[in-house]
């Protein structure tokens, strides 16, 4: 397998579990290089920061949520052109209509499979598979 160059995901999710999960999911089947942060506030940071080529956005996390954090990811010109994919566990059509609504590449529910996480996320990006 050639590649080029390695695509920099940001995976923000209060859960250390779910961020360790999809991090070595992630490196492992996509080849890919991991960033995590565990809040909303330090996401934010490490996307102005690192500039990675997509993130994926907890839903549900305490003091600043998924849609808050990415608001503001949008409202700043550094970071407004990274793709968001959500990840949640509330998974109904109206929630996935709602996320749409604010301008979210993909929604992905939780609990994910590991070993598709990184075929469900190229997909979404239009991304070849790793």
């Amino acid at each position: 397998m050639l590649i080029l160059t390695a695509k920099r995901i940001l995976v923000i999710d209060d859960a250390e579990d779910i961020r360790e999960v999809a991090q070595v999911s992630l490196e492992v089947v996509g080849g890919w290089e991991v960033l995590t942060a565990s809040s909303g506030r330090e996401g934010v940071a490490k996307a102005l920061a690192e500039q990675p080529d997509a993130i994926l956005l907890d839903v549900m996390m305490p003091d600043q949520d998924g849609p808050t954090t990415f608001q503001q990811l949008q409202a700043n010109r550094a970071t407004q052109h990274i793709p968001v994919i959500l990840l949640t566990a509330k998974a109904l059509a109206s929630d996935r209509r709602m996320f749409a609504d604010l301008g979210v590449v993909s929604v992905i529910a939780k609990p994910f499979e590991p070993m598709s996480l990184a075929a469900q996320v190229a997909e979404a990006l239009g991304w070849k598979e790793a």
